[in-house]
């Protein structure tokens, strides 16, 4: 058994005032420069491309919005749909197998996760590759926690993700143009940062079904796609895994998948966004606007040519 972390973890906390809230958050003054942190845009490092505008002030995207359209083609590419989809999937039990080259390999139930591991809220951004984005909070804890204690052996150098393979319950797996089951990985450094959460819950409820329950991976400054649902396996492994999004469409979907507004999608531009339940469109951030938390994650690199 994981044994719960004896600190607990004190990251970028953005407390709102139209989610609901379990906890007694920080006082104004705290939420406002954790705010602004949050917000900064950062000088992204040499070679890659400058940061865009200071982003507007971040309000989440209502409950409802968030769960009834949701991108998860397990069960359906009609984003409308999902939410309507889900009745039959089930959630409970549920196990996450947590293995690879680590030292202390160990297969728990999702409800050992989140009994184990105190989650709190984090407000992110999350921009999706069609040019929508939405505000959420989600409730979760950085997932370097688990993966400190299990023991990242030093020859893994990325941490491989896998949903669940569930055609019966999830419909669109049986789309026969798709490699299934959806498979996501990060590189070690960027599976380890603070920002990188496994998620069990969005504005102080448990995860819903359509948004990824149980529990989910949150990665705010790559698109939605990156940050898998329904997660089974956690692996750590020596060699960069294969994606389900690059498999289906390698010159479209490339392992990082960072957010850049520079680096245009082969049929839209990714310059600008609009965030759901508004009309503006507003220029899309570097990082997704976390520049200044994970530019050093690629010092030196050509992040059009590492799209």
């Amino acid at each position: 058994m994981i044994n719960k972390p004896v600190v607990p973890f004190v990251d970028e906390i953005t407390p709102e005032k139209l989610y609901f809230s379990r906890r007694k958050f920080l006082k104004l003054s705290a939420m406002i420069g954790m705010t602004a942190a949050l917000a900064a845009c950062g000088v992204p490092p040499s070679g890659s491309p400058s940061a865009s505008e200071t982003p507007q002030p971040d309000t989440p995207t209502p409950y409802d919005t968030i769960t009834t359209y949701n991108n998860f083609y397990e069960f359906s590419t009609d984003k409308g749909q999902v939410s309507q989809m889900v009745s039959d999937f089930v959630t409970s039990p549920w196990t996450v197998e947590i293995s690879g080259l680590v030292d202390k390999p160990v297969t728990l139930s999702a409800d050992e996760i989140i009994k184990t591991y105190a989650a709190e809220e984090h407000v992110y951004r999350m921009r999706c590759v069609e040019g929508w984005s939405i505000v959420v909070p989600w409730e979760g804890f950085p997932l370097n926690r688990l993966l400190a204690d299990v023991g990242v052996q030093s020859e893994a150098k990325f941490i491989a993700f896998t949903t669940v393979l569930r055609p019966d319950q999830m419909p669109g797996q049986k789309d026969p143009f798709f490699s299934w089951p959806y498979t996501e990985g990060l590189r070690l450094d960027e599976a380890n940062h603070d920002l990188t959460l496994l998620a069990s819950g969005l504005y102080g409820k448990p995860l819903p079904k359509q948004d990824g329950a149980p529990l989910r991976i949150v990665v705010p400054w790559k698109y939605g796609f990156k940050s898998i649902k329904s997660i089974v396996k956690i692996e750590a492994v020596a060699d960069q895994p294969p994606t389900f999004w690059d498999l289906a469409g390698p010159s479209e979907y490339g392992f990082y998948s960072n957010v850049n507004p520079n680096v245009p999608h082969p049929r839209w531009s990714q310059a600008t966004e609009r965030r759901l339940g508004e009309t503006e469109r507003r220029p899309t951030l570097i990082f997704n606007g976390y520049g200044d938390q994970v530019a050093s994650l690629y010092e030196g690199m050509d992040l059009k040519a590492n799209y």
